[in-house]
């Protein structure tokens, strides 16, 4: 009975260490886990770049520049696919084009016409490599008329979408090419021009000597970049 007696009473203090062990072992998961007294967590392994949340941010939404747009209303297309066709301009700007609007097809050569445009993209269309979207940038090396937009657009009826890029250059042909690109925006309905003329004036400090060409890649090329994926993309 005295064994029996004795043996109860240690009982007690070996709840308590039991409990004590147990406490410290919770406090050392808590520990591992980052919890900060203010409830929030740091990343582990990298003191250099404290996170307020344990939440992973969600994930951005694709976005893609056919999103919201038409399929094309005539045969000869590639439903999605954007084709830009330009002369050298477009040249100066063709990486960070490539990288704003991603899998787009751009034909550009030094001192390209209006109409060596047009037959590329009258060949693309025979061929059934055109994009239903469409970038041209040309213009900058002769004048342009109403009677040639009306050609180009012989061959891009049915886009989803056309961007003409109005043009920059100080020739006498700038502002009436840009009054015939304004002019096909406002008689055909999937006509939108890019306004580089406008944004090109007020950064003079993008350009070469020539005040026509852009440095290639930078910032100025990378402006233009942006301003046709957003007029493409917005209409």
């Amino acid at each position: 009975m005295a064994r029996h007696a004795s043996t109860g009473s240690r009982r007690p203090w070996r709840l308590l260490i039991l409990a004590a062990v147990a406490l410290a072992a919770i406090g050392a998961f808590v520990g591992l886990s980052g919890v900060t007294t203010n409830g929030q967590h740091q990343r582990l392994g990298d003191p250099r770049h404290p996170s307020t949340s344990t939440t992973a941010p969600a994930a951005s939404s694709p976005t893609s520049t056919t999103a919201g747009v038409p399929l094309p209303a005539g045969p000869g297309f590639i439903a999605g696919q954007v084709t830009a066709v330009g002369d050298s301009v477009m040249l100066d700007y063709q990486d960070p084009l490539k990288a704003a609007i991603p899998g787009i097809q751009v034909e550009a050569a030094v001192s390209r016409q209006w109409g060596e445009g047009e037959s590329i993209l009258e060949g693309l269309k025979a061929q059934g490599q055109l994009g239903a979207l469409v970038v041209v940038g040309l213009g900058t090396n002769g004048p342009i008329t109403a009677t040639d937009m009306d050609s180009m657009m012989g061959i891009l009826q049915g886009a989803s979408r056309v961007v003409f890029v109005n043009v920059h250059v100080d020739r006498p042909w700038q502002d009436p090419n840009n009054a015939v690109l304004a002019s096909a925006a406002a008689r055909y309905p999937n006509v939108v021009v890019a306004d580089w003329s406008t944004l090109a004036a007020q950064n003079p400090q993008w350009f070469g000597a020539d005040g026509v060409h852009l440095g290639i890649d930078g910032p100025g090329a990378d402006a233009l970049a942006k301003l046709v994926a957003t007029t493409l993309a917005n209409g």
